[in-house]
């Protein structure tokens, strides 16, 4: 047998031997949720292969060892053995630089965060169609990040871990709000947090500790009334709610916590404008400012004559929605108005810009039907918004601090949503709350200008179904590479995302002691986390569709959206 032949049914049977039992381990007692078990010990080596026998000699008594007999023709020669896979080395221990802060009184903060808006949406993220200049200049004066990450691949969770610094599983708000539940699941979705729970430490309430104050302008989606931004440290709530996108981005909003303004007003500038009166009225302290904008969440919408102006337009790279393009133009002149305001206030120096988005593009979904495109594309990353790949949790991320940053850096280490709270913190010198638990690491070191920071992964975990394709599945990526946990059957994928950005080469099958060494580290996150994973689901029905098609007229209720 061929020596590549023989390595690469060891690696396939290493990587089967290794592989645990499909089924889900049922619930615990009194309804707890379940938690990941520790990873299951490396499977015994098999016996070698006795050697095969000796041919006689021709007086019937078997050969010396090693001499053939007398007329008798001679065995083939047996192939060597292949040579053993090489242990991974682990990463070398890493110890961050934290910089020195700018002197004076801390910093202002705003953090804008966008909607739905993919990795590639913005023109110094590589757009040849979308027009971006003040957010593109934003980039020019701060640190570009290429390997920023979601917390999740939907918005809810991400907006979570933005307020506490906690990874969406320990805090089990793993999927949006309200969610989606399959008509004919393989697995049951475990029961999770539909709410940003009261006894939650937040950014803001952390940052009032300093004298910060404080605003949410913007979209919400972290619970109903008796969670608004109000009860989580915010001095004012402007435009959140319970809702995951707006029913017009035209006045009249229908939004209770906005007035409508003049007909036609469009949201993106209303918001704006809402932020630059505060900066405003508090000029004179220290302020935060978070403005997670609507846009550019369906349903999509742009002014008039900025969509014309698209529609002139070539398309270029998957780019080619002019009406998208209009809704991403808003955000951009959104950034612009800020920093003029900050300029104008002479508050530039001293403000902590942060820009990013809550979880990928919205590039494709899957109906009953077969495949639909959404508005965006987020090539060369492999699908988009609520998928297991890339395109589901790889977003732009730009920091702005003229006292720190140095203007048009970039940084290519793997950093994620719960990162802000500890570099905020870390940013105004306040400590955690006793007790305070985050899994973030802060990105001072990063905006000093090194390239280190102390931990070795990151990960995700969505037990949920979505339409953007996404099955139950867990994921870690440390370095280059990058491997997802499929819990139907708990198989694995590996990528090497700086070879395979598109996630097409799986390399499991032929890296299997790396595709282990990865799995049993994500088992063991999943487990000091606490993890709630799916169930086994006794109705599945494996002939019936995930979804059922719609017959006519039903789906016509008005429900709650991402």
């Amino acid at each position: 047998m061929p020596r590549f032949l023989v390595a690469f049914l060891c690696s396939a049977s290493l990587l089967t031997a290794q592989t645990p039992d499909p089924a889900p381990v049922p619930a615990a007692s009194g309804g707890q949720p379940q938690t990941v078990p520790a990873a299951s010990p490396p499977a015994t080596p098999p016996a070698p292969a006795p050697p095969p026998p000796q041919a006689p000699a021709a007086n019937g008594a078997p050969s010396p060892s090693g001499a053939a007999a007398p007329g008798a023709v001679a065995p083939p020669a047996e192939a060597p053995s292949p040579a053993p896979l090489p242990p991974i080395a682990p990463p070398p221990v890493k110890v961050p630089v934290v910089p020195q802060l700018p002197a004076g009184s801390p910093p202002n903060i705003i953090v804008m965060l966008i909607d739905d808006m993919g990795w590639t949406d913005l023109g110094c993220y590589g757009s040849k169609y979308y027009e971006t200049p003040h957010i593109d200049k934003l980039a020019q004066d701060g640190m570009r990040f290429t390997q920023a990450y979601s917390a999740c691949t939907v918005c809810s969770p991400t907006r979570a871990a933005m307020m506490t610094g906690k990874s969406p599983a320990r805090l089990h708000l793993t999927d949006w709000i309200a969610g989606h539940v399959p008509d004919n699941g393989r697995l049951l979705v475990p029961k999770w947090t539909m709410q940003l729970p009261l006894e939650e430490e937040t950014i803001a309430e952390r940052l009032k500790t300093r004298g910060y104050a404080t605003a949410s302008i913007g979209k919400w989606h972290l619970g109903e009334e008796e969670f608004y931004p109000t009860k989580q440290g915010f001095d004012v709530n402007i435009g959140g709610m319970h809702i995951g996108s707006p029913p017009s981005y035209f006045s009249p909003y229908k939004i209770s916590t906005l007035p409508d303004g003049p007909k036609d007003e469009f949201l993106s500038d209303r918001l704006t404008d809402e932020a630059v009166k505060f900066i405003e009225k508090n000029k004179e302290k220290p302020f935060f400012i978070y403005l997670p904008h609507y846009g550019v969440h369906t349903p999509i919408m742009g002014k008039p004559e900025v969509v014309a102006k698209y529609q002139a337009k070539k398309a270029a790279g998957g780019h080619s929605n002019p009406v998208y393009a209009a809704l991403v133009e808003s955000i951009d002149d959104s950034v612009g108005k800020l920093r003029a305001k900050l300029d104008e206030l002479k508050l530039s120096e001293n403000t902590l810009f942060i820009f990013t988005s809550d979880n990928g593009g919205l590039s494709h979904l899957v109906k009953p039907q077969g495949w639909s495109r959404g508005p965006t594309d987020n090539s060369p990353a492999r699908l988009g918004k609520g998928s297991a790949y890339e395109g589901g949790v790889h977003i732009p991320l730009i920091v702005s601090w003229p006292g720190l940053v140095k203007p048009g850096s970039t940084c290519d280490v793997p950093v994620i949503t719960y990162d802000h709270v500890p570099t905020l913190l870390a940013a105004t010198q306040t400590p955690l709350k006793k007790d305070q638990i985050v899994d973030g690491e802060s990105l001072l070191p990063l905006l000093g200008g090194t390239d280190t920071l102390a931990r070795q992964a990151i990960y995700w975990h969505y037990p949920h179904y979505h339409p953007g394709s996404a099955r139950p599945y867990s994921a870690i990526r440390e370095g280059d590479w990058k491997l997802i946990l499929f819990h139907e059957d708990n198989h694995v994928e590996l990528y090497n995302l700086k070879l395979d950005a598109g996630e097409e080469d799986n390399r499991a099958p032929f890296d299997s002691v790396r595709a282990m060494q990865l799995r049993d580290k994500l088992l063991a996150w999943l487990k000091d986390t606490g993890a709630q994973l799916p169930e086994h689901n006794p109705k599945y029905d494996p002939d019936k569709p995930l979804n059922e098609p719609k017959k006519p007229g039903e789906g016509k209720k008005k429900k709650q959206t991402e």
